[in-house]
């Protein structure tokens, strides 16, 4: 099993508009083969700090899953609101 954890700081006030692009984003992937879990978390300390958490059946299905139309269209429009860049952190499950 693949997971990831995609952590994105929101420029202020922006949070709501990112919020309703994940909403779609997260409402496909969760139909894609593979995807075992995909969530848009908050963190408790920084409310304008996000993190994706998925997990993936294999690295083919994330693989799939990054150059699906809708991640394509969706993801650069999220970056738009971004204050940083998307810190993404990839791992394989061992026990």
């Amino acid at each position: 099993m693949i997971r990831v954890v995609a952590k994105q700081r929101v420029r202020q006030g922006k949070k709501e508009k990112v919020i309703n692009i994940f909403s779609e984003l997260i409402e496909e992937t969760r139909k894609e083969n593979g995807c075992i879990l995909y969530t848009l978390n908050e963190s408790v300390n920084d409310p304008d700090t996000l993190a994706v958490i998925e997990a993936w059946e294999t690295q083919e299905a994330l693989d799939a899953h990054m150059v699906s139309e809708h991640f394509k269209r969706l993801v650069p429009q999220i970056g738009g609101y971004l204050a940083e860049k998307i810190q993404i952190e990839i791992y394989k499950e061992l026990i």
